[in-house]
């Protein structure tokens, strides 16, 4: 049998964890007919059909995944030793896979992104914007910027700036509403819903003088992307929990007003990697600038404390 190609290990990886041979080519910045190829070649060379294939899709074979666990392995392996070697260099270079919310990722860290780049011409940056957690070490990211406690056991997070979540609604919206005198009483308004990677739908839960309270928010509309519903509330269709960050510029306007305002839910800032990455100079590089940017950088978290 010919010798292992690493190419072939993070095609395999790459197909495994995305089940297809067109996303995985988009990826990798390939065609899907070179991508076929790879894998075709690599399972005639160890002689085991490595994926099931469908019209729609591909899954790993019992042998595909035996293999799947030791090109993992074996690519953490050469990972390591690429970082071992930055750590030498000390100069950040290489492939970059950050992750984070739509509305941060647009407004706040691809412009940082971009100015990393410039500052170290050698990263190959790809930023990936979601809508709920992903499995970082299965989706091979490098740094995921988050909002909300980090919980896995297998992560490192440091926070970034210390933030909370609050109610805002307009001037317009109160006048004919009513503002509410308590958590309670949410359930009785038009709460515009925002479904964040790290809150439990239609369900606000805010830290007061009495402690944490709990409501059952309803309302006329929801979104999943946070300039949406920040747009509702501003045209008075009800009352929004975004970060405060978020909705600074609104309040320092007055197009905007807070509602309960002794009311918040805690919701940090977070960076946040593998600890397998941790000792990379590239990712120790790019936390720095990352960190350093949305407190203090022209794209900061503008609204919240450090």
């Amino acid at each position: 049998m010919k010798d292992i190609e690493i190419t072939d290990l993070r095609v395999l990886c790459c197909v495994a964890r995305l089940s297809s041979f067109v996303a995985t080519a988009q990826e990798l910045g390939i065609s899907p007919a070179y991508v076929s190829k790879r894998v075709a070649e690599f399972e005639q060379r160890l002689g085991v059909t490595l994926f099931h294939r469908t019209t729609r899709r591909v899954h790993l074979s019992a042998q595909g995944e035996a293999a799947y666990a030791w090109a993992r392995k074996i690519l953490e392996d050469v990972d390591g030793l690429s970082a071992e070697m930055s750590n030498v260099q000390a100069v950040p270079s290489g492939p970059l896979r950050v992750s984070t919310s739509l509305r941060l990722g647009r407004n706040h860290v691809s412009p940082i992104l971009a100015r990393l780049g410039q500052a170290y011409p050698g990263l190959e940056i790809w930023l990936e914007l979601v809508n709920s957690r992903m499995n970082m070490i299965d989706e091979n990211i490098d740094i995921d910027i988050r909002v909300g406690e980090v919980a896995e056991q297998n992560l490192i997070a440091q926070r970034i700036v210390k933030s909370e979540r609050i109610l805002c609604a307009s001037h317009a919206y109160l006048e004919k509403r009513g503002a509410p005198a308590s958590v309670a009483e949410l359930a009785q308004h038009d709460c515009l819903l925002f479904r964040g990677r790290d809150q439990p739908f239609g369900v606000w839960r805010l830290k007061g003088p009495g402690g944490v309270e709990s409501t059952k928010v309803s309302g006329r509309a929801g979104s999943n992307h946070g300039d949406i519903i920040r747009n509702w509330a501003l045209d008075g269709f009800g009352i929004i929990m975004l970060s405060d960050w978020d909705v600074a510029a609104d309040l320092a306007s007055g197009a905007l007003v807070r509602v309960l305002p002794d009311h918040a839910q805690p919701a940090d800032v977070m960076a946040v990697t593998t600890i397998r990455s941790a000792s990379s100079a590239k990712i120790r590089h790019t936390m720095e600038f990352l960190v350093s940017e949305l407190r203090e950088g022209r794209y900061s978290l503008r609204g919240s404390g450090t």
